[in-house]
């Protein structure tokens, strides 16, 4: 499933008896917002089960599922302790969104930036060496589906969809995934550009620069091109972040 998949996980914690997605939810975000720093103890059983009104066997399945995140680390007689952040599995989608939702709007897209001014360039440069005819052609199709969007919701999914699809072109499976766990990141991003008031004019030539230069297997074309786009995303941004505040 794509992170862009509508999927209630313990992002949006579904309305039912079980306060097991809430727990994990609550704590997570707790965990990564700094409230509970790394090598602090989370409060103890008895005091979390209280204040969630749940029995041990459903708060310690809440812990297990942090500490697959690596968030915490639970020790015999210590409790949960809360992991280092580089311990931190950043793509699991849920840490990702607990980050998103915790970090300084501008503080968050500029270490989003930083992140696809590394990776976004290089998987399109490889893309236009490698991709077969048919990963060109979905490509094309994402950017044909932004060309027919008529608002800036509309836009979003054929967006997401493009950038995509260029990692997927690599052929290499782990870049693939780690632009799939990016989806996440990057449609906050999205949506917070999509505010500016010339979104559609803006976005398209920027693109089209890049699937021109894929299509053209020109590698070099397609790095400077994505360079350009982001450069210029994070500009647009910049400017609407200041304009808010």
């Amino acid at each position: 499933m794509n992170a862009s998949d509508s999927d209630p996980g313990y992002r949006r914690p579904p309305e039912r008896k079980s306060m097991h997605p809430q727990i994990v939810r609550d704590l997570g975000m707790r965990i990564v917002s700094g409230e509970y720093r790394p090598g602090e103890r989370l409060p103890a059983e008895a005091s979390l089960c209280a204040a969630y009104d749940v029995s041990r066997p459903v708060l310690r399945e809440a812990t297990r599922v942090l500490a697959a995140k690596g968030l915490v680390v639970s020790r015999q007689r210590a409790g949960a302790i809360v992991r280092a952040r580089s311990d931190w599995h950043l793509l699991d989608p849920d840490v990702l969104y607990w980050l998103i939702q915790t970090k300084p709007q501008a503080e968050f897209v500029e270490t989003l930036l930083t992140v696809r001014r590394i990776f976004e360039p290089a998987a399109a440069a490889l893309a236009a060496r490698v991709a077969t005819p048919e990963k060109l052609e979905s490509i094309s199709e994402a950017y044909a589906g932004m060309e027919a969007a008529g608002t800036p919701e509309e836009l979003l999914e054929p967006d997401l969809a493009f950038h995509r699809r260029i990692a997927e072109a690599t052929g290499n499976d782990l870049l693939a995934y780690i632009g799939n766990m990016l989806s996440l990141a990057l449609r906050e991003s999205i949506k917070l550009s999509s505010r500016h008031p010339n979104t559609h004019a803006l976005s398209l030539p920027r693109h089209k620069a890049i699937l021109t230069a894929i299509l053209n297997r020109d590698s070099l074309a397609a790095r400077q091109a994505t360079l350009v786009q982001l450069e210029e995303t994070r500009e647009d941004i910049s400017h609407l972040i200041d304009f808010e505040e």
